[in-house]
């Protein structure tokens, strides 16, 4: 039990003041004196013990009737560790540019308000904790040690399974991690979000997987980069969240990954950079089975990373011509409508000129061959009403497939794509069927044939005789009547006739695969 006989200076004025709610500021006025980077050289005018202010929370000076009792610290040097794992805490706490000599240990604490503001700290344990109010952390400096000697992570910020049912603050905060995990809060309920922007600055890795943010993650302008060569700045496994909000100069240096996160509202990654990991071997984006409603990829610059998108949902899709890298993982990816930034002004991307071509490149920069992303394309361009740019979609699968069959399989579907274009442009026959009717006319009209019998049948008709040739069922009259003398003439007859079976196959076998797929 404290004695006040044992207290020093400033820790009974904090002692006298709490009862009544009032601050104590321990600041000289002087910028450089109160810079909290030197706090560790505060002298005992400026310290305050841990213990006392635990002590204080935990109801060792009653409040004084008709006021509210709370902690308020300026300035202060914090020596010793200040622990308040498990307890009730009662009364706010709030500690503004006080540096402390060790960390904070507030796991599975209930409390008000939490508010450690421009402060530094050599790591905060939050881990279950309950905060009814917020839990502002806005400009402090969080730094864990290294790896320990049982070679455990030590996290410079931990809120796993921790429950916040105002907002978490971590603005302006800079959050530093040699032991790669920055920020640990893996199945955190934060009813009034958490806010990482203002030059919000982690150095290792931001695990929220499993979280629920009701109000949403927003990291606008925030700069998070791994201190290996490789790794993950960002984890959002299965997280939910009403918005993730990664814009205006957002910049990762690592994996931003985001499998299985359920985003109720708006995902956007408008101006941002995603440098991927620094040696390169690693993708800038994995959002493997996300779901968004809408989702706004108009990065800054290209990823110098892959992208994949592969399982994920959106029902709008918005990008740009830097979007999109090298490496697209996109099968399985299923959207509703797509817009594109041009000159900052968003427009729908069916009915540009181009659109196809710029659209199945895209498709191609995943790597091997699924039909799957050719098939959301031509869904989207049918939805739209644009049904020739779907079936040019298609053809360009089919183009795309043929490139993985055997040899026998390639020549068949380059006889398809030539001669119907697999089904998707049957007026091709056409084409075909009127060049070799005009060849067989000409061919034969210098020429006269000898009849199979003498004084019977019809007079002899060379574009008839051509026709009769080149339909393969049925028949007019005319191929059984005559025959030539001439062999030319004779090979011409019967590659007529090959051609006409090829022509007439082809364009059963691709207008057969069309109506099966439509």
């Amino acid at each position: 039990m404290l004695s006040y006989d044992e207290l020093t200076s400033p820790e009974r004025a904090l002692w006298d003041a709490f009862p009544e709610g009032r601050r104590v500021d321990l600041r000289t006025g002087v910028p450089e004196d109160d810079r909290v980077a030197g706090g560790g050289q505060w002298g005992p005018g400026r310290t305050v013990r841990a213990v006392v202010i635990a002590a204080l929370l935990l109801g060792a000076n009653a409040a004084q009737p008709g006021a509210v009792a709370c902690l308020r610290l300026a300035g202060a040097r914090i020596s010793g560790r200040l622990n308040l794992a498990g307890a009730q805490i009662a009364h706010d706490l709030r500690l503004e540019d006080c540096w402390f000599e060790e960390g904070v240990d507030l796991s599975g604490a209930s409390a008000q308000s939490i508010a450690i503001t421009g402060s530094r700290a050599p790591g905060v344990e939050a881990g279950m904790t309950r905060v009814e109010g917020r839990l502002d952390l806005r400009r402090s400096r969080l730094e864990s040690g290294a790896v320990s000697p049982l070679h455990r992570r030590v996290t410079a910020l931990s809120l796993i399974n921790a429950r916040v049912s105002g907002a978490v603050n971590l603005n302006g905060a800079e959050v530093t991690a040699p032991g790669e995990w920055a920020v640990s809060a893996g199945g955190l309920v934060a009813e009034g979000g958490v806010y990482c922007q203002d030059g919000f600055v982690a150095r290792g890795e931001v695990r929220l997987m499993g979280a629920q943010l009701p109000g949403g993650l927003h990291m606008r302008g925030a700069l998070l980069e791994h201190p290996g060569r490789r790794g993950v700045v960002l984890a959002l496994d299965n997280a939910v969240a009403s918005t993730l909000d990664f814009s205006d100069g957002f910049t990762a240096n690592g994996t931003v990954r985001l499998r299985g996160a359920r985003i109720s509202d708006d995902l956007t990654f408008e101006g941002a950079v995603l440098n991927g990991p620094r040696d390169g071997h690693g993708p800038s984006l994995v959002a493997v089975l996300m779901q968004a409603v809408d989702f706004d990829f108009t990065l800054a610059r290209t990823p110098s990373g892959t992208v994949d998108l592969r399982g994920a949902q959106v029902s709008h899709l918005h990008d740009s011509d830097r979007s999109w890298p090298d490496v697209v993982e996109l099968d399985g990816f299923v959207y509703g409508s797509v817009k594109v930034d041009e000159a900052g002004e968003r427009r729908e991307a069916v009915g540009r000129r181009d659109s196809v071509a710029h659209r199945v490149a895209w498709i191609r920069r995943s790597p091997g061959y699924s039909p799957q992303p050719y098939e959301q394309l031509a869904s989207w361009y049918r939805k739209a009403g644009h049904d020739d740019d779907a079936r040019r979609v298609l053809l360009a699968k089919q183009r795309h497939r043929r490139r993985t069959l055997h040899r026998a399989a390639r020549v068949w579907g380059h006889l398809l794509d030539a001669t119907v274009g697999y089904g998707y442009r049957p007026w091709l026959a056409g084409v075909w069927l009127l060049a070799l009717t005009l060849l067989g006319t000409l061919s034969f009209g210098t020429h006269s044939p000898h009849p199979v019998k003498q004084g019977e049948g019809a007079p002899f008709q060379p574009v008839v005789y051509t026709l009769d040739l080149l339909i393969p069922i049925g028949g007019l009259g005319q191929r059984t009547a005559w025959y030539w003398s001439s062999d030319g003439l004779q090979w011409l007859a019967y590659l007529l006739i090959a051609f006409g079976w090829v022509l007439t196959t082809a364009l059963i076998a691709g207008v057969t695969r069309t109506l099966q797929k439509n």
